[in-house]
């Protein structure tokens, strides 16, 4: 008779692993135990005249909610176990398993609550089973067991504990289900004024549709935090809710009810339509209709709406009683504060934005934004990553010597916990300079920490002394003692593209974004660089241009346009006080600087925001990256028009004069945008020559840019490189503590 001890590894807690290896372990008449353990990882006990096939079918094949990273099967003298059990999770941990990521609900408890024949969950809104459902976004910590999580506060009635209990009642969607539920003991929805005054409604769910079809505006309690829902093709509405936001201009996401209903707003291609409809759910940028019923205010200066579909069955009820059957579902925050979680925020801080409440009593533990990708050069690229995906791992090419803690940047950042060759980076976090947000990242990190029992870590932040980062590693350095390293901005952009494309030998890098703080003290932003490991050496970069007011000219892109204008033509046309709120004044100080610059930068950000004020495509900046996304969006469909220029301050003064000549604002933007990735490109090929190398990784912010990514890709095409995009984690600082660990695997 065969015996093995198991251990499993990867997402095997809270996605009905132990319910799944118990049922086959009775189908093949095998005897022992299975166990959560604390690490995340599960233990298996198996003896038996068929014990070997269970391990080969374990192996083999399971649901797919079911990550299996890692299989560790030792032989075992047999203990002559009666049968096979559930045994009461562990403490100890052994190996280190993967967090379960939230999971859009499954076609079949949708099944349920559209049509189901059973009434406790025929519409019932927070219907789930093992493959689906709230998971990170409700844990408190491991292993992954209901008192464990903010199911707790929900007792079962008998019928759900019948279920949990009996694998021939509950099958393998409900034995041993953690988060099992249904209209007798889980959470309850009510519908509130914004005093908190509760409003008398039926179904309240049922009443909020009602309301967002009449054109209020409405928060409602999600998976990770409220969101804001809102009539979307009427202007009046969506304008009054960027009035009550105070966000000009900045995109609105819209959820709509299915495939078929997103189709009418975006174009919808096969791998958009699989992305749309996986279980993780992210908003995904597709180009927008032209016919779309959707109004212009949404995305005003776009070209591509953020598009997603529900992942509740709250969501989707709702949907599917408004007008619409598209709907706003923004973030529930007011602008520059991170989405709120709580009942006492949304009645607090959205107080005058929203008209009503539909709120739940489900505990929200983890705030967990909505993840955001497009597809840049034909790659599903992550603008924000985090529902759906974080906070599982990503495996990296090399170990660690040492525990790591990474704190990422300061802009839509995540920070990140690492051991052996296994990075976590938190859910999306958002910009450090709001005080929420940077309490966000500590107790993040320190409940990561924790959960994974970590030690003796290296602490890895940016070299940035104005980041808010840098002052919370120092702090974590100062009270626990931990050695801090500290890792330039693009360096860390590059090893995060590396990391994130399984590359472990020197190559070459194109860190093309907003600003990173630089070694000289300049800001930079576009830049070719050689790495090996923790040494890289600045290869090229784009000229530097005088950056006028420093930060201010990142907020004012009429002052960067002054500043390229200066550089590459030697003037200043006198048009562009009317678009600097000081007007003549502040051009007049705008040019007094420029005679005598105090900083200088080399970001490509920059370049692209004179660019996009000199076409006049933005003038303001009012969301992070606006001239730059507004640029691209000017830039489609455009083309015929070739530049030849070995810069970008000359390529600055080509697109100008073609632009005086009549060149449409389309074909100057789209001409630009591939010129700057062809220059870069070569560069890029020109510098691999010459350290004799094959590979170059492409990282920052603006490298989600299609355009310019189609130049930098035409250029290593035909030089022979092999281009690396990033793909699980954002080329933007979101990803950039995925670097900064990787960094430490070289010390």
């Amino acid at each position: 008779m065969d015996a093995f001890r198991i251990y499993a590894v990867g997402i095997v807690q809270g996605v009905g692993f132990r319910p799944y290896v118990k049922m086959l372990a009775d189908s093949l008449g095998v005897r022992g135990y299975v166990k959560n353990l604390g690490g995340g990882e599960v233990e298996i006990f198996v003896e038996g005249e068929r014990a070997r096939e269970f391990v080969d079918v374990l192996r083999e094949r399971r649901p797919r909610a079911i990550v299996l990273e890692e299989l560790v099967v030792e032989r075992a003298e047999p203990r002559g176990y009666a049968a096979f059990e559930i045994l009461k999770s562990g403490e100890e941990a052994r190996a280190p398993s993967n967090i379960p990521p939230d999971m859009a609900i499954c076609d079949e408890c949708l099944r349920e609550v559209l049509k189901g024949g059973d009434e406790r969950r025929r519409g019932y809104y927070f219907n789930s089973c093992s493959f689906c459902g709230p998971r990170f976004s409700v844990i408190r910590r491991l292993p992954y067991d209901r008192e464990n999580t903010s199911w707790a506060a929900f007792p079962m009635c008998p019928r759900c504990r019948e279920e949990y209990s009996t694998p021939s009642v509950g099958g393998l969607r409900r034995y041993f289900y953690q988060g099992i539920s249904c209209k007798h003991d889980g959470p309850r929805v009510r519908l509130l004024e914004p005093s908190g005054r509760a409003v008398d409604a039926a179904d309240p769910v049922l009443e909020a549709a009602e309301l967002v079809s009449r054109g209020f505006i409405v928060a409602v309690k999600g998976v990770g935090g409220y969101h804001i829902f809102a009539k979307a093709s009427d202007d009046s509405v969506v304008a009054e809710l960027r009035r009550r936001k105070r966000r000009p201009s900045q995109p609105f996401a819209v959820m709509a009810l299915d495939l078929e209903t997103a189709r009418r707003l975006v174009e919808v291609d096969e791998s958009s339509a699989e992305l749309l409809a996986s279980p993780q759910r992210p908003i995904v940028l597709l180009p927008k209709r032209k016919d779309s019923p959707a109004s212009p205010l949404v995305s005003p200066g776009l070209d591509r709406e953020g598009i997603f579909l529900p992942y509740t069955a709250l969501q989707y009820i709702l949907l599917s009683n408004i007008d619409d059957r598209f709907a706003i579902a923004t973030s529930g925050n007011v602008h520059g504060e991170p989405m709120c979680t709580t009942l006492k925020c949304v009645l607090e801080r959205l107080r005058g934005v929203v008209d009503y409440v539909l709120d739940h009593d489900l505990e929200i533990v983890h705030r967990v934004d909505d993840s955001v990708v497009r597809f840049t050069n034909g790659v599903a690229t992550f603008i924000r990553r985090s529902r759906g995906y974080a906070p599982a791992w990503i495996k990296m090419p090399r170990r660690l010597e040492k525990p790591v803690v990474a704190f990422g940047a300061d802009l839509q950042t995540a920070g990140a916990v690492a051991f052996n060759d296994k990075a976590v980076l938190t859910q999306y976090i958002g910009d450090l300079d709001s005080f929420q947000a940077l309490e966000d990242l500590d107790r993040e990190l320190r409940w990561f920490a924790d959960a994974y029992r970590l030690r003796d870590f290296l602490l890895v932040c940016d070299k940035n002394p104005a980041y808010n980062s840098v002052r919370l590693c120092r702090e974590w350095g100062e009270e626990l003692g931990a050695e801090a390293r500290q890792v330039q901005h693009h360096h860390a952009h590059a090893l995060a593209a590396a990391a994130d494309g399984g590359v472990d030998e020197p190559f070459v890098a194109v860190a093309i974004d907003g600003v990173g703080y630089g070694e000289d003290g300049a800001a930079w932003g576009g830049e070719v660089l050689y790495v090996e490991g923790t040494r890289y050496v600045r290869e090229r970069h784009l000229p530097y241009v005088p950056m006028p007011g420093g930060d201010l000219a990142a907020l004012r892109p009429a002052r960067m346009a002054a500043a390229y204008f200066h550089t590459a033509l030697g003037e200043v046309p006198r048009g562009l006080a009317l678009y600097l709120p000081g007007g003549e004044a502040e051009l007049a100080l705008v040019e007094k600087e420029l005679k005598s610059p105090r900083a200088w930068t080399s970001s490509a950000g920059r370049f692209l925001d004179a660019v996009a004020a000199a076409l006049g495509v933005a003038w303001e900046r009012t969301y992070e990256g606006e001239p730059a996304i507004k640029l691209e969006a000017a830039a489609r469909g455009g083309g015929g028009l070739q530049f030849h220029a070995e810069d970008q301050v000359e390529l600055f003064a080509e697109a100008v004069e073609a632009a005086r000549r009549g060149a449409s604002v389309r074909d100057v933007a789209y001409g630009v945008q591939l010129r700057l990735g062809q220059i870069l490109g070569a560069w890029a090929c020109d510098a691999a020559a010459k350290r004799g190398v094959g590979v170059a990784a492409v990282s920052g912010g603006a490298a989600v840019n299609d355009i310019i990514l189609r130049g930098i890709a035409e250029e290593a095409s035909r030089c022979g490189l092999r281009l690396v995009q990033h793909r699980r984690v954002p080329p933007g600082d979101g990803g950039i503590a995925l670097g900064q660990v990787y960094y430490a695997t070289y010390l």
